[in-house]
């Protein structure tokens, strides 16, 4: 994942950049740059790579300065290279950008028409031009930033640095996160208190929407609304930087509010935004167009992860699937023909149960692939296709952001089998896209309705069960949800498809029985809204996880309900995996559990 460091100091800047930059490295990364301010002008260093040809770079061919700003890229729009290296500099501008920018291709083709050249294939870029062309008009630089901010959609954290204003950085963060440090006569900005903790232990975290206007005597910050506002200052534990919680309470809290950053960075790998098309490396190793099926095998949250895909490919490449919990399928025996695909999700790589399971298939003369978060793992050792997630450590044991990548990994191979098979044309892999490229934004939305969720928690934290219902790909996710709540919180929870409520589940209901219905207004929608109705009769206490229309067409049936942003389908797995994290978190927070490391629970199960 990318990194961000600024630095307003009183003493030379560039090692402490590439400094600050070595203790981002763990994020991974394929460029990193540097741009100072030298006698209050623009000077800037960038190169491919590992920060040790940066460092060469600068060795070479010296910046000077106290002032500054550095990166780390992980290669979203356009290839590495150091033309996409970050800083990008428009004028008298430079910056340094995580996420993506959603509307990057109106905004290039705005300020081309005005006159700007274009040198990067980045969506970054653009944001030094717009900012510049206000400059220009007259307008000061904080002024500038606030106008150009409102007119970026997608999440994103952006450093500033201004050429002639040797006392001045900005910083703003909408999705991915960003911190400022205090120092002594100096002040800094970084992704994490990590990059922060060569220069000081004074952390204060921007909040949702916030930018900071830093000078060396200290920072305002404003909201979105553009108030001034106070933003607590926090203690950050230098020997204990990688394990640092934030502002937050848990590190699940944390990684729950990553996820609009870390979807990025991994869609970023498998989809073409510029050119709408996926583009998921490694899958040369597979032809879907030759094969009958595909297997798939995890373990826990992970296996939903599978199931969820098993709709994907069914849907968008007829593909089918068969998938199994990976403690079953490693004893099944199951047929496995030379030449099968067979796919393979696991966070740590190292379940024991799933590498098993992917040795028998290798055994047998399948092709393997792994869906895993660390590439140095065993299960991706063993295969012959990585398709790697770019959550970033997750530290608690409950899965969250890694099991929103996951999704966004399969669908994106799910939608390059679809093409490979020729069921998806031109166009619809050109909507499908555009959808997947909507999700960190859409996440940054999802994450708003937290308050009333909180609010919904504190009741749940009194019962003893609960009930998740959902169709089509929102049942994998009323397993999940109640997966969660047993996870965290250890109350009794269920989860069924909607059509099966009738068949069993519907015995349990009464005026005690909190029943959380997912369900977007989709195609099915109608079916699921039958079966809240039928809860409803029985006196159950329905929390209706839905959008605005959903909810306009619900009726009364529900007592509570969590209104999340309009989605397209595919995407729909991904954002409404969010509110039914965040009900376990909070009801477990309420219950006063171990939220980050549950009882009997472990991150990695390395044994059977």
């Amino acid at each position: 994942m990318c990194g961000i460091v600024g630095i307003l100091g009183n003493i030379e800047v560039a090692p402490r950049l590439t400094d600050a930059l070595k203790r981002l490295e763990y994020r991974g990364y394929d460029s990193a740059g540097i741009a100072t301010l030298e006698n209050g002008k623009l000077a800037r260093s960038r190169a491919e790579g590992k920060l040790r040809n940066l460092e060469a770079r600068i060795a070479s061919h010296p910046v000077g300065g106290a002032a500054g700003i550095g990166h780390t890229r992980w290669a979203t729009h356009g290839g590495p290279s150091v033309i996409n290296a970050h800083p990008h500099m428009a004028g008298r501008v430079a910056v340094v950008h995580n996420g993506i920018i959603e509307n990057y291709l109106e905004l290039r083709a705005e300020v081309t028409a005005n006159g700007a050249v274009i040198t990067s294939e980045t969506d970054t870029e653009v944001v030094a031009h717009l900012v510049n062309a206000l400059l220009d008009k007259g307008l000061s630089p904080v002024d500038a930033v606030e106008v150009v901010l409102p007119r970026l959609h997608g999440a994103f954290a952006l450093a500033f640095l201004f050429e002639g204003e040797e006392d001045l950085l900005i910083g703003a963060r909408k999705g991915s996160p960003l911190a400022v440090g205090h120092g002594e006569g100096e002040m800094f900005l970084g992704s994490d208190a990590i990059a922060l903790s060569p220069f000081t232990d004074r952390v204060t975290y921007l909040d949702e929407g916030d930018w900071a206007v830093l000078t060396r005597s200290g920072v305002t910050i404003r909201d979105s609304n553009n108030a001034v506002v106070s933003r607590p200052e926090a203690k950050s534990s230098v020997t204990a930087a990688l394990m640092d919680k934030g502002n937050y309470r848990h590190f699940m809290a944390k990684e729950i509010h990553e996820q609009p950053e870390v979807l990025g960075h991994t869609l970023s790998r498998y989809i073409d935004l510029g050119n709408s098309r996926v583009k998921v490396p490694g899958a040369e190793a597979v032809d879907f167009s030759k094969l009958n099926r595909i297997i798939i095998s995890a373990c826990g949250t992970a296996y939903l992860a599978g199931l969820v895909a098993k709709y994907w490919f069914e849907k968008y490449a007829r593909l089918p699937v068969e998938i199994d919990i990976a403690s079953e399928f490693r004893y099944r025996e199951t047929p496995v023909a030379n030449g099968e695909f067979a796919l393979f999700i696991s966070q740590s790589g190292e379940t024991a149960d799933t590498l098993a399971s992917l040795r028998y298939c290798k055994e047998n003369g399948a092709t393997i692939g792994a869906v895993v978060n660390v590439p140095e793992s065993t299960i991706a050792r063993e295969s012959d296709v990585v398709f790697q997630t770019i959550a970033g450590p997750e530290i608690g044991v409950a899965s969250t952001k890694a099991f929103t990548c996951q999704l966004a990994v399969l669908a994106s191979l799910a939608l390059h089998a679809g093409r490979q098979r020729g069921v998806l044309s031109e166009a619809q892999e050109k909507d499908l896209v555009a959808a997947l490229g909507s999700i960190p934004g859409l996440a940054v939305q999802a994450l708003k309705c937290e308050t009333s969720i909180e609010a919904l928690a504190l009741p749940l934290s009194r019962v003893s069960d609960a009930l998740y219902l959902g169709r089509g790909t929102n049942f994998p996710l009323a397993l999940e949800g109640a997966l969660k709540l047993k996870e965290l919180s250890y109350i009794h929870a269920e989860g069924y498809a909607a059509g099966e409520l009738k068949h069993g589940p519907i015995a349990l209901i009464d005026e005690n029985m909190p029943v959380f219905v997912i369900a977007p207004h989709d195609s099915i929608y109608e079916k699921t809204v039958s079966n809240m109705q039928e809860v409803a009769a029985r006196g159950g206490r329905i929390v209706l996880i839905t959008d605005q229309k959903g909810a306009d067409a619900s009726g009364n049936a529900a007592q509570n309900t969590v209104i999340l942003p309009n989605v397209p389908e595919i995407a729909a797995p991904i954002i409404y995996a969010l509110p039914i994290q965040m009900i376990a978190y909070h009801t477990a927070v309420f219950m006063g559990t171990d939220v980050d490391q549950p009882r009997n629970l472990a991150k990695s199960v390395t044994v059977e």
